[in-house]
């Protein structure tokens, strides 16, 4: 591991509380999946599957705001188990009700109560941010952030598809939740890196959604989610077009590859200048990266394309995270980094369902100008909406205070 990481796990409990994590993490690329391999296996009927799924997934994007603004004003410890045990028991139900057969309606009320899941993510990102605040580590740990999402969903689906084939159906969700339940309960149990609750009558309550800056994140970001979610549909109908259903698992690691390596190496890196500068520059080179894969006729070839169009994921990613430090109040920064999940979740959704539509109507290669349009929208968006970017609230956040010191050292 390179230095400047090995440097920023050297803080006390900060090893802890990212192995906890990780754990708790690996779960959000294993059960959505988990499931639609459960359910077609146990019952052949892909489309239950698929609306179970989704719902896991929009019911996340609905609870996951509202467990971390709690977490915001009673802490990580009290919000984050009593959420997690919703979700467990949420999830046993699942498993119980796919096993013995029970009416679809109840696997439905159990996949709105798994997504009272955490963003873990979030909690992660805020017990760095309370620990290098103001300083030039926490870009690198938001980029290790980054990069440990990326492991996630090169392994997590992997793990997840294989025990339900290999051993039984409920394996792979079985397991899903028991990486919850360790990671939250560990997690939770390391105090001394917990941030520091802000009670809504410090904070003056409202959501942290009324920051003008953040409310063009999270709308970039749901074009964004279209993106991945378009992106995951039509590289397997792309496959299976090919005769290689198979190899679709394959192509996609490579996607998440490609910003495993360029969170790595960005992580390394400092800048100076603006940072909604590079967000922007990042949501542009999502955008054209997309076009190649317009033309690209054969698996060897999409994989290559898509490996490059991955490089530019984690660093988007990671300066986005930078400017939530900016326009959310620091009372409510994990909420604000679980809209940014949000709007990414809800994309997934709706560019999965675009992708399906397209892929019935025109087949799988006219399928990818679906990630090629949100793409579009997703520079639009940000380009209407980067003058807010470029006014961040004094005393929010710790990039605002990052400047400040870079102006300091060099009047010193």
């Amino acid at each position: 591991m390179p230095s400047p990481y090995r440097a920023l796990l050297a803080a006390p409990g900060s090893k802890g509380f990212s192995t906890a994590g990780f754990l708790g993490r690996i779960p959000v690329s294993m059960m959505g999946i988990g499931v639609i391999t459960m359910i077609s296996q146990l019952t052949g009927r892909y489309g239950l599957a698929g609306a179970l799924s989704a719902t896991v997934a929009l019911s996340a994007a609905v609870a996951g705001p509202q467990v971390s603004r709690l977490v915001d004003q009673y802490g990580q410890r009290r919000a984050l188990r009593p959420a997690t045990l919703i979700s467990l028991t949420a999830a046993a139900l699942l498993l119980c009700a796919a096993h013995y057969g029970w009416p679809d309606w109840v696997l439905f009320v159990a996949c709105v109560g798994i997504g009272c899941v955490p963003s873990v993510g979030a909690m992660i990102r805020a017990r760095w941010a309370a620990l290098y605040r103001g300083t030039p580590q926490l870009h690198t740990a938001y980029s290790f952030e980054s990069v440990v999402d990326e492991v996630c969903f090169i392994f997590g689906p992997i793990i997840s598809i294989g025990l339900s084939t290999a051993w039984f159906p409920e394996a792979g969700p079985l397991l899903a939740a028991c990486f919850l339940a360790v990671g939250v309960f560990w997690l939770t149990a390391q105090r001394a890196t917990e941030p520091e609750p802000h009670p809504r009558e410090r904070n003056g309550g409202g959501s942290a959604m009324c920051a003008p800056g953040l409310q063009v994140l999270v709308a970039t970001f749901v074009a964004t989610g279209a993106i991945f979610g378009a992106v995951d549909v039509v590289t397997v109908a792309f496959a299976d077009e090919q005769g290689h259903k198979a190899a679709a698992s394959i192509v996609l690691a490579v996607y998440a590859a490609g910003s495993c390596v360029a969170g790595m190496v960005f992580g390394l890196l400092h800048f100076a200048g603006a940072p909604e500068r590079r967000w922007l520059l990042g949501v542009c080179a999502m955008a054209v990266s997309m076009i190649p894969l317009l033309l690209v006729g054969n698996l060897p070839f999409l994989a290559v394309a898509l490996f490059v169009a991955g490089l530019s994921i984690a660093p988007t990613m990671i300066t986005t995270m930078s400017l939530i430090e900016e326009h959310v109040p620091r009372a409510q920064l994990t909420e604000g980094m679980t809209w940014v999940s949000t709007g990414l979740t809800a994309g997934v959704a709706l560019g999965s369902s675009a992708g399906g539509w397209v892929i019935d109507a025109a087949g799988a290669r006219a399928g990818y100008g679906v990630p090629a349009v949100a793409g579009a929208v997703a520079v639009a968006v940000g380009f209407l909406g980067f003058r807010r970017l470029k006014r961040p609230a004094p005393g929010r956040g710790g990039s605002v205070e990052q400047h400040s010191e870079r102006k300091e050292r060099h009047v010193a």
